[in-house]
Order: structure tokens, then sequence, then C-alpha cells
């Protein structure tokens, strides 16, 4: 029997929680729904990621704003997916910050990206109909860019470490405080969604650069806050063997002569012991296992659109 399909047929709600890291700085967890943070400057806020609609963002402004009335100077987009960035709106940021590569894949793929991840998870696009359109940056970067939080409250570091979950990831780094909002280059207690990635990058190069910065704190794009250094090491670690084996199981199937559906079951056996209770897992597996086969063939990401979607879907779970 085919699995339903993605997660269009989750409906439960997840508790969101409001939590506080340190003076000013701000963390949204949502029980395995994208993360999101923000970080008070002398007289303004630096928001990261923008949720999927404006309805949903308004959600956590409203909880942020118990806490600061500073106005929204910038909000911070880590990649171009749409559960990311369409509820831009609701923030009325000064400056929408971005990677230049991430403003290019919105001009590429962004609207299809939208009908397909509305498609996917319908959950996280409550009030769908307030989205005005695509999201588009009014600054970027190509390597780094540093935010004056002014007065004592230093800066915050925003860098792109590499190719990872797509090739336009960033990430925000507080060096004073040593916190780390990693975006979906790290997750942490969630299964790792790839199909847009570039896995043979992330996972050696990009994910060194993450862990050489030493975080104290790491909010992932999913799942727990890491609260320690420990923790954030293991965090980044746990990102990195899902990668791993991921990439093996596909390629040993593959080279082998074996079919992609082969090379799905061999992965989703492998990874299920470790990842296969945690969110999203079987939602993403079937994409991550696609975008890995591609890549070994040499292939840059395909742009996913519903069709597709389905395809691939019914393909691998038939």
């Amino acid at each position: 029997m085919a699995k339903s399909f993605a997660s269009a047929e989750d409906n439960e709600e997840k508790e969101e929680n409001l939590e506080v890291l340190d003076d000013g700085v701000y963390a949204l967890t949502t029980g395995g729904d994208p993360n999101v943070g923000a970080i008070e400057g002398e007289d303004f806020l630096v928001c990261f990621e923008a949720r999927a609609t404006p309805v949903m963002a308004k959600r956590w402004l409203d909880q942020l704003r118990e806490h600061t009335d500073k106005p929204i100077k910038y909000l911070v987009l880590s990649h171009y997916h749409a559960v990311r960035t369409l509820g831009a709106s609701a923030f009325d940021a000064d400056v929408i910050v971005a990677h230049a590569e991430t403003k290019r894949l919105i001009a590429e793929r962004g609207q299809q990206d939208w009908a397909s991840e509305f498609g996917r998870m319908p959950r996280l696009f409550v009030g769908h109909e307030t989205i005005p359109g695509l999201t588009w940056p009014t600054l970027t970067f190509a390597d780094r860019l540093s935010i004056d939080l002014g007065g004592s409250r230093g800066t915050v570091e925003l860098a792109w470490a590499g190719r990872g979950h797509t090739s336009g990831d960033i990430y925000a780094w507080l060096p004073e405080q040593r916190i780390l909002f990693a975006g979906d280059l790290v997750e942490n207690g969630s299964a790792v969604y790839t199909g847009d990635a570039y896995h043979q990058d992330w996972r050696t190069t990009t994910l060194d650069n993450v862990a050489s910065l030493g975080a104290r704190m790491l909010v992932g794009g999913r799942g727990h806050i890491a609260r320690t250094p420990k923790e954030s090491g293991q965090a980044i670690e746990l990102t990195r063997r899902f990668l791993d084996t991921l990439v093996e199981s596909v390629d040993k199937v593959r080279t082998s002569g074996g079919t992609l559906k082969e090379a799905y079951t061999a992965a989703r056996n492998a990874l299920v012991p470790e990842y296969g209770g945690m969110p999203v897992f079987e939602h993403a597996m079937v994409f991550d296992t696609q975008r890995v086969w591609d890549e070994l063939q040499g292939k840059d990401p395909v742009i996913w659109t519903s069709e597709r979607d389905r395809e691939v879907w019914g393909l691998l779970t038939d």
C-alpha cells in the first residue's frame, strides 16, 4: 500500500514555544516544524526566517511582542524555500537579507517551489490566501555580512559556509554570545530534507565550517535547541551522520546496478533505526533519495514541481 503523500495528511497542530536564549535573543521552536528566531539590537530587531504565510508569521510575532516592541529592521532568510520566505510581508522589515544565490533561486524556481511545498505540507500554510507573492531580498551578499547591533550588543555575522541544504544557505552567528542560528544546514531531532542539496559539500567542508564556530548554543532549522557546546557539536554530527548514511546507501545500490527504488529502500532501512521516529522522515526520504541519485550522476538539483513531486513519490512508494 502506498504511503500517503509527503505531509499532506499531517494535520496535527504542533506546540509553539518562544524560548529566551540570552539577553535579547529569542527562538521559536515548533515541535518539528521550521524554527525561527530574533535578535535585539539597541533600537531594532533582526529576525531570522519568515515562516510560510503572513498569518503564521504573525503567530510568532505576537509572542515576540510580549518581550520587545522594537521595530524590525532586518529580516534574514536562510534560503529560498517557501516555508522560510513567504510570510515576509508580516514583518514590515526595512531590509530583507539573503545570499545572492538565494535571490537567483527565487527567480529561477520560487513559484514552482511555492506550489510544491504547499502541496507537500499544507498545514504550514495557514492563511495561504494572504501571501502577496514571492519574497524578494532587498540586500544580498556572497560570503559575509556583518550587522552592527548598536550600543554594547555586538554584531550579527551572516555567512555562507558552502553549498549544503541548497546552494545559497546562510547562518546567523552571534560571536559574543556564541549562539548560532544554523537554518536547515543543521537539524537537531528531525530528519534532514535534502531534495535541493549538494550532499558531498554539505557533509564535509560545509559542516566542518559550521562546526569550526564552536557554538555554545545552536538553533537548527527543525527540532530542539542545543544548549551546550557538546549538544551543539552533537547536532552537527547528527546531521552529518544522516547525510553520510543516505549517500553511502544510495551509492552502494547505484554502483552495483540496482534501481532507484532499491536505493530508496536501502537508504530508508539504514536510517530508520536512528531517524525513523523523527519529524518529516517518511516525507523527506523519497525526495532525498532522488536528489542523491541525481547528484551521483553529476546533475544539479532539478526543479521540484507539483507534478514531479507526485511522479517521484508514486515511483518510490507504490
